[in-house]
């Protein structure tokens, strides 16, 4: 009897031995393995753009010419702001990560910690720059006016020779208050984005609206009734108007280091990307 109970304690004590060893095992393997998943991780940068404002940003249906998934959807991004938005996550060594947003929602984004960047074609103006930070340019244009090709407006030279023309922008930018310095027109309500306004024109309920170079230029390529028109005269704006910046929440560490791969994109790959853009752009025929 006193044998079998020596039995019974000496098994009880061998179990407890074995199985302390094995959860020490476990728990080294545990943290190793948190350790190769940690040095084997890069960050992720969050930017947030509206994926609807060809050529800077557009969505489209697959990754082709090097597009970018968009969370929490089945569509890609691709344009100008998304190979600056690559070429910007490589040098910091982190993951892109696009998060499309509407426009009146980029700022707020940014501020709450829900994006990291806002790279979209945005103009460091002096009322955004009281609420965030913004990089160099990282792109510099000037104004155009899209107009039909077979519109009554077509052979305009100056801002002032579009009298009664029913003309807008998009809200919440540069775009909609140089329309005041146009004689005479009729200003409509502003637009959500730049797909709105081209479906406006297209079907008549305005006659033009302002919008950057680029943009009119890939308004042109992609829709074969539209044209550009630069005006002689042209509109009194400031260089923070026409210039494009990426921004950043008050206060970011990240931009010195980001002011240090824009340098590094020169002039001429910069307009490279641009051209590259245009061509790629979604066609709208």
């Amino acid at each position: 009897m006193k044998k079998n109970l020596m039995l019974l304690i000496f098994a009880m004590v061998m179990v407890l031995a074995l199985a302390a060893c094995g959860s020490g095992n476990d728990k080294n393997e545990g943290s190793q393995q948190d350790s190769e998943s940690s040095s084997d991780s890069k960050g992720v940068l969050r930017v947030g753009m509206e994926a609807a404002y060809a050529p800077f940003n557009w969505s489209q249906k697959d990754d082709s010419n090097g597009a970018v998934p968009i969370k929490d959807s089945k569509e890609y991004a691709a344009g100008y702001d998304v190979e600056i938005a690559k070429r910007i996550a490589e040098g910091l060594g982190m993951e892109l990560e696009i998060v499309k947003t509407d426009w009146d929602g980029l700022i707020p984004s940014l501020q709450s910690g829900a994006i990291d960047l806002v790279i979209a074609g945005m103009s460091p103006t002096p009322e955004r720059m009281e609420v965030i930070d913004f990089t160099d340019n990282y792109y510099t244009s000037d104004f155009v006016i899209v107009v039909k090709k077979d519109g009554p407006y077509a052979n305009a030279k100056s801002i002032h020779d579009f009298k009664g023309a029913k003309v807008t922008a998009q809200q919440g930018t540069t775009h909609y208050k140089v329309i005041d310095q146009m004689t005479g027109v009729q200003k409509q309500v502003p637009a959500n984005d730049f797909g709105q306004m081209r479906i406006q024109l297209s079907s008549g309920a305005i006659d033009a609206y302002i919008s950057e170079r680029p943009e009119g230029m890939s308004a042109a390529a992609a829709i074969k009734n539209f044209t550009y028109i630069v005006p002689e005269d042209g509109f009194e704006a400031d260089e923070s108007d026409t210039a494009i910046a990426v921004g950043l929440k008050k206060g970011s560490d990240l931009k010195d280091k980001i002011n240090e791969i824009l340098a590094g994109i020169s002039e001429e790959e910069r307009q490279q990307i641009m051209e590259d853009a245009i061509k790629n752009q979604p066609s709208q025929q």
